[in-house]
């Protein structure tokens, strides 16, 4: 085989390589969501598309403010699939996060999304830690009408930092980006992770990991 055939066919399966990592593209219009199907798919099955109403692609409620009275002082009001049935295939979501003074909407990721964030009201600062070995911690104070990134199953986090109410509305990337809140799933799992595994993880004492467990 001549060098050239070589040099083509190493870009071939690049361009393979990279198709197969994306996520596929609708094969048709619309994917609405068949919430009443049992078939067990990676998503929802599709409803029948002459069973489609515009109430399919329709959401109201991002206009209402979140019940922040919680131990985090936020409130996620998610606009995914499950709200918006046609969302399924198309691979975005969004989601409106307000927060009570000096509220914070706690360290977690999404496993399957970026997520890009816009300040409507209130100033906030946000983070993100970059993966092992740096973790670098990146982070802005946000004001109204700022936009910031958090890639793509790094953890990250915004805290309200005034006195008033502050509101965010932010896409995701994936029609279900799930979220893994790091101290729930650390220290609330279920069954509970072995206390003297985790004092181990965080240097701790095992009693501390063991309050924690209790309150998580």
């Amino acid at each position: 085989m001549s060098n050239k055939l070589v040099l083509l066919s190493v870009l071939a399966l690049t361009f393979v390589c990279v198709a197969l990592a994306n996520k596929p593209a609708p094969l048709q219009d619309f994917c609405v969501a068949d919430s009443n199907s049992s078939v067990k798919v990676n998503g929802v099955t599709c409803k029948n598309p002459m069973q489609v109403q515009a109430e399919d692609f329709f959401f109201s409620g991002l206009h209402l403010r979140g019940n922040t009275s919680n131990a985090v002082g936020s409130k996620v009001t998610p606009v995914f699939a499950t709200q918006i049935p046609g969302l399924n295939t198309l691979g975005i979501s969004m989601v409106r996060i307000d927060y009570a003074p000096w509220g914070l909407n706690p360290p977690h990721t999404h496993p399957r999304a970026t997520e890009i964030l816009t300040v409507l009201e209130g100033t906030l600062q946000v983070g993100f830690v970059t993966s092992n070995p740096d973790n670098r911690f990146i982070t802005k104070v946000l004001q109204k009408g700022d936009v910031f990134v958090f890639p793509v199953g790094l953890v990250h986090f915004q805290q309200n930092i005034g006195n008033g109410y502050a509101v965010v509305i932010a896409a995701l990337s994936s029609q279900n980006p799930g979220a893994i809140t790091i101290a729930n799933a650390v220290f609330g799992a279920n069954p509970p992770i072995p206390s003297d595994v985790l004092a181990r993880a965080f240097q701790m004492d095992k009693s501390l990991v063991d309050e924690l467990q209790a309150k998580l």
